[in-house]
């Protein structure tokens, strides 16, 4: 669709998660904030959208909360109104609204963290799945999501990818079960990348990853997924499926136990040489 020949995007975004206040509150202020610098430049929402390849109804949405603005599109109404960078600085203000709610606990954790310890015994971890491996893997679930809601996770499991690399740069080991890299989710060939991801990040100078190989029944990972967030201060956090609860934990003495069953895992899985020669021959297999 056009406005006066230009192209236009009317429904790039999302709107706010029910039931989620605090991020509606956030998604209007901006909103109103984009009117105001609008209307001080005398365009109308026409214009504007005419300006920055979007449509009048967007323009609309997004001035009204009803719509979570992307980070591209604050950067194209800042250039479009001139406003030196005052309007893309809303981005960080609306980046924890993209998550879904009952992720962004998560997300704050994981950026605070300098210290990553992760082990997978169904899937590959997250922050090591590719796009369209997430995709096709969320596709699985049920009951099943519509298209929006599958969308919105997808792109907050890519977006959580940047903590590999953010500076500094934290500290990252995960272990991860062999079956987890032969299940072809989504096919023969998303697996193929799946793989040649992982491989890729495993070069980076501040990731571990481990494979555990199949045969290697005997060890505490079969009560369930481990993940383990250390901070700056010495503190942490830590969550397995098997014991309590599945809730988080930051007591010492529940950390120990976590430190522990990790520490055999790891032990136990191959090196991470090993664990790359592994893959890279479950890559020409596959």
């Amino acid at each position: 669709m056009g406005v006066n020949g230009v192209d236009v995007t009317e429904e790039p975004e999302w709107e706010v998660e029910p039931g989620d206040e605090s991020g509606a509150a956030v998604v209007a202020t901006v909103g109103r904030q984009l009117k105001l610098w609008r209307e001080a430049k005398g365009l109308g929402a026409v214009e504007l959208g005419a300006l920055i390849g979007y449509g009048e109804d967007l323009v609309r949405k997004v001035e009204r909360g009803a719509r979570i603005p992307r980070p591209e599109f604050l950067d194209k109404v800042d250039e479009a109104l001139g406003a030196g960078g005052l309007v893309s600085a809303m981005k960080q203000d609306v980046m924890e609204v993209r998550y879904p709610k009952k992720l962004r606990s998560l997300v704050k954790l994981e950026a605070q963290a300098v210290e990553f310890c992760m082990y997978g015994n169904y899937t590959i971890h997250g922050l090591l799945q590719t796009e369209e491996f997430s995709r096709a893997l969320l596709r699985t679930w049920r009951p099943a999501y519509g298209e929006d809601e599958l969308e919105r996770y997808v792109a907050a499991r890519v977006a959580r990818r940047s903590v590999l690399e953010k500076d500094p740069r934290p500290e990252f080991s995960f272990v991860l079960e062999e079956m987890t890299l032969r299940r072809p989710i989504g096919g023969r060939m998303v697996l193929r990348h799946q793989l040649e991801h992982v491989l890729e990040v495993g070069e980076l100078p501040n990731v571990e990853i481990q494979v555990m190989p199949t045969a290697r029944a005997d060890h505490p990972g079969t009560a369930g997924r481990i993940a383990l967030l250390k901070f700056e201060d010495g503190t942490g956090v830590g969550r397995t499926d098997g014991d309590f609860s599945g809730r988080p934990v930051s007591d010492l003495k529940r950390l120990r136990i976590l430190e522990l069953r990790y520490g055999i895992i790891r032990s136990q899985a191959l090196t991470p040489l090993e664990s790359r020669d592994f893959i890279e021959q479950l890559l020409g297999e596959t």
